[in-house]
C-alpha cells in the first residue's frame, strides 16, 4: 500500500490537510483583533502561562523563542494550583484551546482570588465564561482543531500578546518569514517521497529518545516527544543538555537493544553554547560506541527564531507519518478521552 492510500485509510479526520495548511493559522493570528489594554505592565514582575498539553507547549516554545529578550521570569504551570510566588504582580496567561481544561480553570480561578492580572487564550467554553464574569481580556482562537494541531495559532497568539505588551520587540519580520517557510515546507512534506516520511521510516520498531539543549530547543524537544505520544501512539523520551550529561548518560553504559530498542534523535542548532556543542559531539561518540544509532534534526535557516519553527514543523510531520506507517489514526486519543470521562463522573 502506498503512502497516499495509507493516509486515506488511517487519517479519517484529514490531519494531513491541517498540517499542510498550518501557515494559515499564523495568518489568522496576524489578522486577529483583541483588546488587552487593561493590563498594567508596570506592575508585572513575573509571567506564568497555565495550561496543559497542546495549550501549554506554546509556553515552552516561547521561552526558547524569546530567550534573549525576556527580562522578567516566564514560567509554565501545568497543575490545578499556582506557584506560591504568584500574586497581584503576576501576569497569568490562562491557555486552554477548548476552554474546558479542568486544571486550567482551577488555576485561573485561583488567579482571580489572588488578584493577578489575567489574559485568557481560548476558543470558548468555561474559560470564556470566567473571563466574561470577571471582565478579563481574551484572545479568541479559531475553532475546529484538535489542541495539538492548533499549535501555530496558539504560539503566534502568545507571541503577539507578548509583543503588544512590550515584553518582546516587534516580531512581524520573523513571523512573516516563518509563515512563508511553513507554507513552502508544507508542499515539500506532503509529497510522496519526502524527508519527514523517510525520517519516520527509520523509527519503525524503535523507541525515540530525544535530546535537545536547555533554553534553546527544550520546547521543541517537549513538543516532539508529545507529538510522538499523541499522534504516533508510541512511547518517547526527552532530556536536555547539559543536565543529561550529569545522570542519564550513565544509563547508556549498559545499553542492550533487546531490553530497550531505542534510537537517539539529537536536535541541533548552530547557536548552542560552544561547550554544549562539544558535549553533543562527545556524547555522540559514547553512544556510537555502545551501538546506539543516532539521527539528527537541524535547520539551515538564517535566524534562530525561524530555525526553531522550521524544526518544529519538520518533527510534527515525522510524528504524523510515524502514525500512518504504523497503521494508527493520528487524531485518536482514546486513553485521554477515557480518562476525562472517568474524571467527569466525580469532582473529587
Amino acid at each position: 500500500m502506498n503512502i497516499k492510500d495509507m493516509i486515506k485509510k488511517y487519517d479519517p479526520q484529514n490531519q494531513f490537510d491541517v498540517l499542510i495548511n498550518s501557515y494559515k493559522q499564523i495568518d489568522y493570528t496576524l489578522k486577529n483583533k483583541y483588546n488587552i489594554d487593561s493590563v498594567d505592565t508596570t506592575k508585572i514582575k513575573n509571567i506564568v502561562l497555565t495550561g496543559l498539553g497542546g495549550s501549554a507547549i506554546s509556553g515552552d516554545v516561547f521561552m526558547n523563542y524569546a530567550r534573549e529578550e525576556l527580562s522578567i521570569p516566564f514560567n509554565v504551570n501545568r497543575n490545578y494550583n499556582l506557584p506560591n510566588y504568584v500574586d497581584e504582580n503576576t501576569l497569568i496567561i490562562a491557555s486552554s484551546y477548548s476552554g474546558n481544561t479542568e486544571e486550567t480553570l482551577s488555576a485561573a480561578k485561583e488567579a482571580v482570588d489572588r488578584e493577578c492580572q489575567i489574559i485568557c487564550i481560548t476558543t470558548g467554553g468555561k474559560l470564556l465564561e470566567l473571563a466574561a464574569e470577571y471582565n478579563l481580556p481574551v484572545a479568541l482562537l479559531e475553532k475546529g482543531y484538535q489542541p495539538r494541531y492548533a499549535f501555530w495559532i496558539n504560539i503566534f497568539t502568545l507571541i503577539n500578546v507578548m509583543q503588544k505588551l512590550n515584553f518582546i520587540s516587534e516580531q512581524s519580520g520573523y513571523i512573516q518569514n516563518v509563515m512563508s517557510l511553513i507554507k513552502h515546507k508544507g508542499q515539500v512534506y506532503s509529497m510522496e517521497n519526502n524527508p519527514a516520511l523517510s525520517f519516520a521510516e527509520k523509527l519503525i520498531g524503535f523507541i525515540p529518545v530525544i535530546y535537545s539543549a536547555d533554553s534553546y530547543t527544550s520546547g521543541l524537544g517537549n513538543r516532539f516527544k508529545e507529538q510522538i505520544n499523541e499522534n504516533s501512539k508510541l512511547h518517547a523520551f526527552h532530556n536536555v543538555f547539559p543536565e543529561m550529561n550529569h545522570n542519564e548518560i550513565i544509563g547508556w553504559e549498559t545499553f542492550n537493544e533487546s531490553q530497550f530498542n531505542a534510537k537517539v534523535i539529537m536536535l541541533n542548532d548552530k547557536e548552542y553554547h560552544s561547550r554544549i556543542q562539544r558535549r553533543f559531539e562527545i556524547v555522540k561518540k559514547i553512544l556510537n560506541g555502545s551501538g546506539v544509532e543516532i539521527l539528527k534534526v537541524q535547520s539551515s535557516g538564517n535566524h534562530f527564531k525561524v530555525r526553531l519553527f522550521d524544526m518544529i514543523y519538520f518533527t510534527d510531520w515525522i510524528s504524523y507519518y510515524l502514525a500512518i506507517i504504523r497503521g494508527k489514526d493520528p487524531s485518536s486519543i482514546k486513553n485521554i478521552n477515557y480518562l476525562k470521562e472517568e474524571l467527569a463522573k466525580s469532582n473529587t
